[in-house]
């Protein structure tokens, strides 16, 4: 066995085992670009080696996936299938799901942004009973990344097209501790230490965090019993799971209304195949009250029209310059990679689970207690080696938790 094949094996076992975390006798539904073909074939194999009862595989093809949008009428992109949204059944009986999320951030390009934003809403419509599942940690669930051509062509643009696969390969070995000694294992000491870090910022119990950067004055209230979380954590069956991987992140639930004054991104945001870049909002009462982006303005237009919630934030999230990814220096156009090199903030639903018995809490009980609620959560990056944080304690003192984009506490 070559040492890529070694590599690959393992990152498939890492996924099944620590990821999605398999269980004997759980069904499993795999979603996946049809080019990763052969690693998905691999985590079939490793998952009815854990003990799967079963495992569906949907394949994704972008030209299938961009056809609708050059040909489609009208009348498809509100449309969505009762039969693929129906997954609550599937949820209820325990099914766990994995998912090769790899976006192609010039998928839609020429596409009108409208038709693509109806889409995305119909889609979560239809999905919003599942999602209940996903966002109140009653499944398992992962997602995972692998290469695919149009994805590697846009980060590493830089380097010879034949090698580009390669090195994308090389490089997601890396930012998951893939390095052919026990993976697992370096995965159980990663997740130890953003336990640890949770575990501070909860003693810490901060009321609210005010960040600083160029472009940058901005003060996010902390919903009353918010809960940090990193790294994985326990669904309602007592499965710990890790739902992004990579992961380098400890995150909460800021207050829906508790967000005053400006902020700037700082890494483009791939937002459904949809590149937006330099985006600047300014928050009143929660609210965003004015935006503006450099490129790709229409699309964050259409995102903040899905619904009421889109214009609140549901999670505030913590991330060192100085980690992993980040010191990559690269831009992955991959919220699910960016996201983990940088600070960075969600539009949209929080999760129940960062809140003291949220997940028991109906839509108004989560509004009552300063969740936001949304069909959408976007997360966009907000982080660099200008960012200052400090954080309120609820005896009204204020100390830095971060500085130079760095831990401080």
């Amino acid at each position: 066995m070559s040492t890529f094949e070694s590599l690959l094996e393992q990152y498939a076992e890492l996924v099944v085992r620590v990821g999605v975390n398999i269980q004997p006798g759980q069904a499993l539904l795999v979603t996946a670009p049809l080019e990763t073909v052969e690693f998905t074939r691999l985590i079939v194999s490793k998952a009815y080696e854990a003990g799967a009862k079963y495992v569906q595989v949907e394949f994704e093809d972008d030209s299938i996936t961009r056809s609708r949008f050059e040909h489609g009428d009208e009348a498809s992109f509100d449309y969505y299938p009762a039969w693929k949204a129906d997954m609550e059944k599937f949820a209820e009986e325990g099914g766990a799901t994995l998912t090769i999320k790899v976006p192609n951030p010039d998928l839609y390009q020429g596409i009108d942004p409208e038709h693509v934003s109806r889409a995305t809403k119909a889609a979560a419509t239809a999905r919003e009973g599942y999602a209940h599942y996903t966002r109140n940690a009653k499944i398992s669930w992962c997602l995972i990344k692998a290469p695919t051509k149009a994805w590697a062509d846009k980060v590493f643009a830089d380097i010879a097209e034949e090698d580009r696969i390669r090195v994308m390969w090389d490089t997601i070995f890396q930012m998951n501790r893939v390095d052919g000694s026990d993976p697992i294992q370096n995965w159980q000491g990663h997740l130890n230490n953003l336990e640890q870090l949770q575990n501070k910022l909860n003693h810490k119990n901060y009321k609210s965090l005010h960040y600083r950067a160029p472009g940058t004055d901005l003060k996010i209230e902390l919903a009353e019993r918010h809960i940090w979380r990193g790294g994985g954590g326990e669904n309602a069956q007592g499965i710990y799971t890790v739902a992004n991987m990579p992961t380098e992140e400890v995150f909460t639930m800021p207050k829906r209304t508790g967000v005053n004054g400006h902020i700037t991104s700082t890494m483009p945001l791939n937002l459904n195949g949809q590149l937006v870049d330099r985006i600047t909002f300014t928050f009143k009462d929660g609210k965003v009250t004015e935006y503006t982006a450099e490129s790709g303005e229409q699309h964050l237009t259409h995102l903040l029209a899905t619904d009421e919630g889109a214009c609140y934030l549901g999670e505030v999230a913590l991330v060192p310059h100085d980690s992993p990814i980040s010191n990559l220096n690269r831009i992955f156009y991959n919220t699910g990679i960016d996201e983990n090199a940088s600070c960075h903030l969600a539009l949209g639903s929080a999760y129940p689970f960062n809140i003291e018995n949220g997940t028991q809490m109906n839509r108004e009980e989560l509004l009552q207690n300063g969740a936001n609620v949304s069909l959408t959560h976007v997360d966009f990056m907000i982080g660099s080696a200008e960012l200052d944080i400090d954080g309120e304690l609820q005896d009204g003192s204020t100390e830095a938790v971060f500085r130079k984009g760095n831990w401080a506490i």
